[in-house]
Protein backbone atom coordinates (compact mmCIF):
# COMPACT_ATOMS: atom_id res chain seq x y z
CA UNK A 1 0.00 0.00 0.00
CA UNK A 2 2.87 2.36 0.86
CA UNK A 3 4.41 1.76 -2.58
CA UNK A 4 1.10 2.60 -4.22
CA UNK A 5 0.97 5.91 -2.38
CA UNK A 6 4.51 6.82 -3.44
CA UNK A 7 3.83 5.97 -7.08
CA UNK A 8 0.59 7.95 -7.04
CA UNK A 9 2.36 10.88 -5.45
CA UNK A 10 5.07 10.85 -8.13
CA UNK A 11 2.44 10.77 -10.88
CA UNK A 12 0.64 13.76 -9.36
CA UNK A 13 3.93 15.62 -8.99
CA UNK A 14 4.88 15.11 -12.64
CA UNK A 15 1.38 16.05 -13.82
CA UNK A 16 1.30 19.27 -11.88
CA UNK A 17 4.83 20.22 -12.91
CA UNK A 18 4.09 19.67 -16.59
CA UNK A 19 0.50 20.90 -16.77
CA UNK A 20 0.84 24.28 -15.16
CA UNK A 21 -1.14 26.51 -17.47
CA UNK A 22 -3.40 29.08 -15.90
CA UNK A 23 -1.16 29.79 -12.94
CA UNK A 24 1.90 30.52 -15.03
CA UNK A 25 -0.04 32.69 -17.46
CA UNK A 26 -1.50 34.72 -14.59
CA UNK A 27 1.94 35.48 -13.23
CA UNK A 28 3.19 36.30 -16.70
CA UNK A 29 0.32 38.75 -17.06
CA UNK A 30 1.29 40.44 -13.80
CA UNK A 31 4.92 40.66 -14.93
CA UNK A 32 3.91 42.08 -18.31
CA UNK A 33 1.57 44.60 -16.70
CA UNK A 34 4.33 45.87 -14.42
CA UNK A 35 6.76 46.05 -17.34
CA UNK A 36 4.21 47.88 -19.45
CA UNK A 37 3.48 50.33 -16.64
CA UNK A 38 7.18 51.04 -16.21
CA UNK A 39 7.57 51.43 -19.94
CA UNK A 40 4.67 53.87 -20.15
CA UNK A 41 6.04 55.97 -17.30
CA UNK A 42 9.42 56.12 -19.02
CA UNK A 43 7.76 57.40 -22.19
CA UNK A 44 5.45 60.29 -21.23
CA UNK A 45 2.92 61.32 -23.78
CA UNK A 46 3.08 58.10 -25.77
CA UNK A 47 -0.59 57.44 -25.22
CA UNK A 48 -1.77 60.85 -26.42
CA UNK A 49 0.44 60.83 -29.50
CA UNK A 50 -0.77 57.36 -30.50
CA UNK A 51 -4.40 58.28 -30.00
CA UNK A 52 -4.11 61.28 -32.28
CA UNK A 53 -2.16 59.64 -35.09
CA UNK A 54 -3.74 58.55 -38.36
CA UNK A 55 -3.57 54.81 -39.17
CA UNK A 56 -0.57 55.31 -41.46
CA UNK A 57 1.35 57.26 -38.82
CA UNK A 58 0.36 54.79 -36.10
CA UNK A 59 1.79 51.90 -38.08
CA UNK A 60 5.13 53.69 -38.13
CA UNK A 61 5.31 53.82 -34.30
CA UNK A 62 7.58 51.08 -32.88
CA UNK A 63 5.68 48.25 -31.09
CA UNK A 64 7.46 49.15 -27.85
CA UNK A 65 5.92 52.65 -27.99
CA UNK A 66 2.59 52.10 -29.71
CA UNK A 67 -0.20 52.01 -27.10
CA UNK A 68 -2.96 49.60 -28.14
CA UNK A 69 -4.91 49.24 -24.89
CA UNK A 70 -5.77 51.39 -21.88
CA UNK A 71 -7.29 50.30 -18.60
CA UNK A 72 -7.76 53.37 -16.44
CA UNK A 73 -4.38 55.04 -16.20
CA UNK A 74 -2.54 51.89 -17.30
CA UNK A 75 -1.36 51.88 -20.92
CA UNK A 76 -0.41 48.65 -22.67
CA UNK A 77 1.88 48.76 -25.68
CA UNK A 78 1.69 46.53 -28.71
CA UNK A 79 4.90 44.76 -27.64
CA UNK A 80 3.54 44.06 -24.14
CA UNK A 81 0.22 42.75 -25.46
CA UNK A 82 1.89 40.51 -28.06
CA UNK A 83 4.24 39.20 -25.37
CA UNK A 84 1.18 38.24 -23.34
CA UNK A 85 -0.41 36.46 -26.33
CA UNK A 86 2.86 34.67 -27.14
CA UNK A 87 3.25 33.48 -23.54
CA UNK A 88 -0.38 32.34 -23.44
CA UNK A 89 -0.05 30.35 -26.66
CA UNK A 90 3.22 28.79 -25.50
CA UNK A 91 1.37 27.36 -22.47
CA UNK A 92 -2.07 26.57 -23.93
CA UNK A 93 -1.52 26.27 -27.68
CA UNK A 94 -2.70 28.61 -30.42
CA UNK A 95 -5.56 30.83 -29.31
CA UNK A 96 -8.92 30.22 -31.01
CA UNK A 97 -9.95 33.83 -30.36
CA UNK A 98 -9.60 36.89 -32.56
CA UNK A 99 -7.14 39.66 -31.54
CA UNK A 100 -10.15 41.78 -30.54
CA UNK A 101 -11.50 39.03 -28.27
CA UNK A 102 -8.06 38.51 -26.73
CA UNK A 103 -7.81 42.25 -26.14
CA UNK A 104 -11.25 42.33 -24.50
CA UNK A 105 -10.35 39.41 -22.23
CA UNK A 106 -6.99 40.95 -21.35
CA UNK A 107 -8.59 44.31 -20.54
CA UNK A 108 -11.23 42.65 -18.36
CA UNK A 109 -8.56 40.72 -16.48
CA UNK A 110 -6.51 43.85 -15.86
CA UNK A 111 -9.59 45.77 -14.77
CA UNK A 112 -10.68 43.10 -12.31
CA UNK A 113 -7.16 42.69 -10.91
CA UNK A 114 -7.00 46.46 -10.34
CA UNK A 115 -10.37 46.38 -8.57
CA UNK A 116 -9.27 43.44 -6.43
CA UNK A 117 -6.18 45.37 -5.33
CA UNK A 118 -8.22 48.52 -4.67
CA UNK A 119 -10.63 46.50 -2.56
CA UNK A 120 -7.68 44.94 -0.68
CA UNK A 121 -8.65 41.44 -1.75
CA UNK A 122 -4.96 40.71 -2.24
CA UNK A 123 -4.54 40.90 1.54
CA UNK A 124 -7.28 38.43 2.44
CA UNK A 125 -6.12 35.09 3.90
CA UNK A 126 -7.71 33.06 1.11
CA UNK A 127 -6.08 35.06 -1.69
CA UNK A 128 -2.76 35.14 0.15
CA UNK A 129 -2.88 31.36 0.47
CA UNK A 130 -3.65 30.94 -3.25
CA UNK A 131 -0.86 33.33 -4.21
CA UNK A 132 1.56 31.37 -2.05
CA UNK A 133 0.52 28.12 -3.73
CA UNK A 134 0.82 29.74 -7.15
CA UNK A 135 4.32 30.98 -6.36
CA UNK A 136 5.39 27.56 -5.08
CA UNK A 137 4.07 25.81 -8.18
CA UNK A 138 5.66 28.29 -10.55
CA UNK A 139 9.02 28.00 -8.81
CA UNK A 140 8.85 24.20 -8.85
CA UNK A 141 7.93 24.28 -12.52
CA UNK A 142 10.87 26.59 -13.27
CA UNK A 143 13.28 24.26 -11.44
CA UNK A 144 11.83 21.24 -13.22
CA UNK A 145 12.28 22.96 -16.59
CA UNK A 146 15.91 23.68 -15.72
CA UNK A 147 16.45 20.06 -14.70
CA UNK A 148 14.77 18.85 -17.88
CA UNK A 149 17.05 20.99 -20.04
CA UNK A 150 20.13 19.61 -18.26
CA UNK A 151 18.85 16.05 -18.62
CA UNK A 152 18.58 16.26 -22.41
CA UNK A 153 20.83 13.53 -23.83
CA UNK A 154 23.51 14.24 -26.41
CA UNK A 155 23.42 12.77 -29.93
CA UNK A 156 26.25 10.45 -28.86
CA UNK A 157 24.20 9.14 -25.93
CA UNK A 158 21.20 8.59 -28.21
CA UNK A 159 23.36 6.68 -30.70
CA UNK A 160 24.88 4.59 -27.89
CA UNK A 161 21.41 3.58 -26.66
CA UNK A 162 20.34 2.68 -30.20
CA UNK A 163 23.40 0.50 -30.70
CA UNK A 164 22.97 -1.21 -27.32
CA UNK A 165 19.32 -2.20 -27.99
CA UNK A 166 19.29 -3.85 -31.43
CA UNK A 167 16.00 -5.69 -30.87
CA UNK A 168 14.02 -2.77 -29.45
CA UNK A 169 13.43 -1.14 -32.84
CA UNK A 170 13.18 -4.32 -34.91
CA UNK A 171 10.56 -4.45 -37.63
CA UNK A 172 8.92 -7.07 -39.81
CA UNK A 173 7.15 -6.94 -43.13
CA UNK A 174 4.37 -9.50 -43.35
CA UNK A 175 1.71 -10.59 -45.79
CA UNK A 176 -1.63 -11.84 -44.41
CA UNK A 177 -3.99 -14.34 -45.99
CA UNK A 178 -7.56 -14.66 -44.70
CA UNK A 179 -9.81 -17.60 -45.54
CA UNK A 180 -13.35 -17.67 -44.14
CA UNK A 181 -16.65 -19.26 -45.02
CA UNK A 182 -19.43 -17.02 -46.30
CA UNK A 183 -23.14 -16.69 -45.70
CA UNK A 184 -25.07 -18.01 -48.72
CA UNK A 185 -27.95 -15.66 -47.90
CA UNK A 186 -25.62 -12.70 -48.47
CA UNK A 187 -23.98 -13.99 -51.64
CA UNK A 188 -21.39 -16.16 -49.93
CA UNK A 189 -19.86 -18.82 -52.18
CA UNK A 190 -17.44 -20.53 -49.79
CA UNK A 191 -18.95 -23.14 -47.47
CA UNK A 192 -17.28 -24.08 -44.15
CA UNK A 193 -16.14 -27.35 -45.75
CA UNK A 194 -14.65 -25.54 -48.74
CA UNK A 195 -12.91 -23.00 -46.50
CA UNK A 196 -11.37 -25.84 -44.53
CA UNK A 197 -10.25 -27.55 -47.75
CA UNK A 198 -8.64 -24.31 -49.05
CA UNK A 199 -6.84 -23.84 -45.74
CA UNK A 200 -5.52 -27.40 -45.93
CA UNK A 201 -4.20 -26.85 -49.46
CA UNK A 202 -2.51 -23.61 -48.37
CA UNK A 203 -0.78 -25.44 -45.53
CA UNK A 204 0.52 -28.04 -47.97
CA UNK A 205 1.91 -25.31 -50.21
CA UNK A 206 3.78 -23.42 -47.52
CA UNK A 207 4.95 -26.65 -45.86
CA UNK A 208 6.64 -27.53 -49.16
CA UNK A 209 8.37 -24.18 -49.52
CA UNK A 210 5.63 -21.60 -49.63
CA UNK A 211 5.50 -20.87 -53.36
CA UNK A 212 3.52 -17.64 -53.52
CA UNK A 213 2.54 -18.21 -57.15
CA UNK A 214 0.88 -21.52 -56.25
CA UNK A 215 -1.08 -19.86 -53.45
CA UNK A 216 -2.30 -17.14 -55.83
CA UNK A 217 -3.25 -19.80 -58.39
CA UNK A 218 -5.21 -21.68 -55.71
CA UNK A 219 -7.07 -18.51 -54.74
CA UNK A 220 -7.86 -17.67 -58.38
CA UNK A 221 -9.21 -21.17 -59.06
CA UNK A 222 -11.47 -21.26 -55.98
CA UNK A 223 -14.97 -19.77 -56.44
CA UNK A 224 -15.45 -17.18 -53.72
CA UNK A 225 -16.70 -13.69 -53.08
CA UNK A 226 -14.24 -10.84 -52.64
CA UNK A 227 -14.16 -10.95 -48.86
CA UNK A 228 -13.93 -14.73 -48.30
CA UNK A 229 -10.31 -15.15 -49.40
CA UNK A 230 -8.14 -12.05 -49.02
CA UNK A 231 -4.38 -11.83 -49.60
CA UNK A 232 -2.58 -8.57 -48.84
CA UNK A 233 -1.54 -7.00 -52.14
CA UNK A 234 1.52 -5.43 -50.53
CA UNK A 235 3.45 -6.41 -47.39
CA UNK A 236 2.57 -4.53 -44.21
CA UNK A 237 5.25 -3.23 -41.86
CA UNK A 238 5.11 -3.55 -38.08
CA UNK A 239 7.55 -2.53 -35.35
CA UNK A 240 8.13 -4.68 -32.29
CA UNK A 241 5.29 -3.94 -29.89
CA UNK A 242 2.70 -3.10 -32.54
CA UNK A 243 1.45 -6.64 -33.11
CA UNK A 244 -0.76 -8.47 -30.58
CA UNK A 245 1.37 -10.21 -27.97
CA UNK A 246 0.17 -13.68 -29.02
CA UNK A 247 1.20 -12.98 -32.62
CA UNK A 248 4.38 -10.95 -32.10
CA UNK A 249 6.65 -13.63 -30.67
CA UNK A 250 5.76 -16.14 -33.38
CA UNK A 251 5.99 -13.69 -36.29
CA UNK A 252 9.33 -12.19 -35.24
CA UNK A 253 10.77 -15.70 -34.87
CA UNK A 254 9.97 -16.61 -38.49
CA UNK A 255 12.60 -16.66 -41.19
CA UNK A 256 12.02 -14.68 -44.40
CA UNK A 257 9.51 -16.55 -46.56
CA UNK A 258 8.21 -18.55 -43.60
CA UNK A 259 4.50 -18.99 -42.86
CA UNK A 260 2.49 -19.44 -39.69
CA UNK A 261 -1.20 -19.74 -38.91
CA UNK A 262 -3.58 -18.11 -36.44
CA UNK A 263 -7.21 -19.09 -35.89
CA UNK A 264 -9.53 -16.38 -34.64
CA UNK A 265 -12.88 -18.17 -34.82
CA UNK A 266 -14.65 -21.17 -36.29
CA UNK A 267 -14.39 -21.52 -40.09
CA UNK A 268 -11.85 -18.67 -40.20
CA UNK A 269 -8.19 -19.24 -41.06
CA UNK A 270 -5.50 -16.57 -40.85
CA UNK A 271 -2.10 -17.21 -42.41
CA UNK A 272 0.89 -14.88 -42.03
CA UNK A 273 4.02 -14.90 -44.16
CA UNK A 274 7.15 -13.10 -43.03
CA UNK A 275 8.56 -11.19 -46.00
CA UNK A 276 11.61 -9.71 -44.30
CA UNK A 277 13.13 -8.51 -41.05
CA UNK A 278 14.28 -4.93 -40.60
CA UNK A 279 15.04 -2.20 -38.12
CA UNK A 280 13.92 1.41 -37.78
CA UNK A 281 16.57 3.96 -38.75
CA UNK A 282 18.19 5.94 -35.98
CA UNK A 283 16.81 9.21 -37.36
CA UNK A 284 13.26 7.84 -37.10
CA UNK A 285 13.57 6.89 -33.42
CA UNK A 286 15.96 9.56 -32.10
CA UNK A 287 13.14 11.66 -30.63
CA UNK A 288 11.71 8.62 -28.85
CA UNK A 289 15.09 7.63 -27.42
CA UNK A 290 15.77 11.21 -26.34
CA UNK A 291 12.48 11.36 -24.44
CA UNK A 292 13.11 8.00 -22.77
CA UNK A 293 16.63 8.87 -21.65
CA UNK A 294 15.54 12.28 -20.47
CA UNK A 295 12.69 10.85 -18.40
CA UNK A 296 14.95 8.19 -16.87
CA UNK A 297 17.54 10.79 -15.87
CA UNK A 298 14.89 13.13 -14.46
CA UNK A 299 13.36 10.32 -12.43
CA UNK A 300 16.76 9.35 -11.04
CA UNK A 301 17.60 12.97 -10.16
CA UNK A 302 14.25 13.50 -8.45
CA UNK A 303 14.71 10.34 -6.39
CA UNK A 304 18.23 11.45 -5.45
CA UNK A 305 16.96 14.90 -4.48
CA UNK A 306 14.27 13.34 -2.30
CA UNK A 307 16.90 11.30 -0.51
CA UNK A 308 19.21 14.29 -0.01
CA UNK A 309 16.36 16.56 1.09
CA UNK A 310 15.12 14.04 3.62
CA UNK A 311 11.48 13.71 2.62
CA UNK A 312 9.42 11.78 5.12
CA UNK A 313 5.78 10.71 4.94
CA UNK A 314 3.56 9.39 7.70
CA UNK A 315 2.53 6.12 6.07
CA UNK A 316 -0.14 5.47 8.70
CA UNK A 317 -1.87 8.71 7.67
CA UNK A 318 -1.55 8.43 3.90
CA UNK A 319 -2.44 4.74 3.70
CA UNK A 320 -5.46 5.08 5.99
CA UNK A 321 -7.00 8.03 4.15
CA UNK A 322 -9.53 7.38 1.36
CA UNK A 323 -8.44 8.40 -2.13
CA UNK A 324 -8.27 12.18 -2.29
CA UNK A 325 -9.64 14.07 -5.30
CA UNK A 326 -7.13 14.64 -8.06
CA UNK A 327 -5.75 18.10 -8.64
CA UNK A 328 -7.53 19.95 -11.41
CA UNK A 329 -6.34 22.84 -13.54
CA UNK A 330 -8.23 26.03 -12.90
CA UNK A 331 -10.21 27.35 -15.90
Amino acid sequence: MGSKVRVRGLVILFRNLLRLRFLLCLNLVITIVLAAAAQTQAQPGSGSSSAGNSPSKTDAVPPSQRVVLKVGNLQITQAAFEQYVSALEAQQGPADLSPKQLGDNYASMLMLSQLATANHLDTTPDVQRQLAIDRMQILSNAEFSAMKAKAKPTPEQIKAYYDAHPDEFATVEIRRLFVMSGDPANGGKLSPEQAKSVATDIRKIYDSGGDEAKIKQLIASTPHSGDEIVLDAQPLGFERGELPAAMQKTVFALKPGGWTEFDNSANTYIFVQLVQHGRRDLKDVSARIEKRLQEEKLRAELNELKTKTGIWMDESYFTSRPDMPQFQDRD
